[in-house]
């Protein structure tokens, strides 16, 4: 991770820890002993894509900074049923007390991780790649933009503030694609790339006048896809997005279009099952 994804991280672990513990784990610190110390191993009971080892990590050393986490994986790393992905040793409570925002943390990025692989494997051998969505967990989408990233996808825009946007309400507000181009380049110049949320031909046709940078094709069927990516012709990169399912994902890239987004990746992950166990 970068130095400015680590600050980012810091905070939300703050949080999560903040939020788990409040006024103290009253069950750990009842029976351990303060002194008392142990290791632990983390390891996987699903097979899948790691994410998130920094994460859990900085969870164990926010709790104790003489925790030592040393793992036996990285992110990006595939695992199998049974294997080690990490050792922890240090205070008896501060193992117990991070325990389940750690493995928290690591579960839902490792899933999102897998499910992503999972996807991209199937778009192997094609151009085209694959994109998440906002549709993230408020607060952390950071960490699952990072672990779509550990399964080998590629970000979209990270918020509002860092690309446009043109979708439906915003063009009928406008009174055209256009005119909602318009507004934007008159506001913002070329700061900014322009995407347009387009379900039809005539759409893509008014947004090539426009010139938009990005158009997402949306909705379309596979026909209309390959339609639309032959008058684009190069013009403007392609997104196709909605309804986007494994089971429809190469017919799509099929079409020739640039990317394909899916909120699935981060909207309707299944979590991958990690444990970790006091040896």
């Amino acid at each position: 991770m970068e130095q400015t994804e680590l600050f980012e991280v810091r905070r939300i672990v703050h949080n999560a820890l903040e939020e788990d513990i409040q006024s103290g784990d009253v069950t750990t610190d009842s029976i351990i002993p303060v002194a008392a110390t142990a290791k632990a191993e983390i390891y996987a009971k699903d097979s899948g894509v790691i994410a998130g080892i920094e994460v859990a990590d900085i969870v164990f050393r926010t709790l104790d900074n003489d925790v030592k986490f040393n793992p036996e994986k990285n992110d990006g790393d595939r695992v199998q049923i049974g294997d080690l992905i990490a050792t922890v040793e240090g205070k008896y409570r501060a193992l117990l007390t991070g325990e389940r925002t750690a493995l928290n943390f690591l579960q839902r990025m490792s899933g999102i991780a897998t499910q992503t692989s999972g996807y991209c494997k199937l778009l192997k051998g094609t151009k085209t790649k694959l994109l998440d969505t906002r549709k993230t967990v408020p607060g952390l989408r950071s960490l699952d933009k990072y672990a779509v990233k550990c399964g080998g996808g590629t970000n979209h825009r990270t918020g509002l503030f860092d690309m446009v946007m043109i979708k439906d309400n915003h063009i009928k507000v406008a009174g055209g694609i256009i005119p909602a181009i318009k507004a934007v380049k008159e506001k913002h110049g070329e700061m900014y790339r322009i995407e347009v949320e387009c379900t039809n031909i005539d759409e893509v046709n008014q947004a090539l006048e426009g010139k938009a940078d990005v158009i997402m094709l949306d909705n379309m069927s596979d026909e209309m896809m390959t339609e639309a990516v032959r008058i684009i012709d190069n013009r403007a990169v392609t997104e196709a997005s909605g309804n986007i399912t494994q089971t429809r994902l190469q017919q799509i890239a099929q079409t020739g279009v640039n990317y394909i987004s899916s909120g699935a990746l981060t909207h309707s992950v299944k979590a991958l099952d990690i444990s970790m166990k006091i040896k």
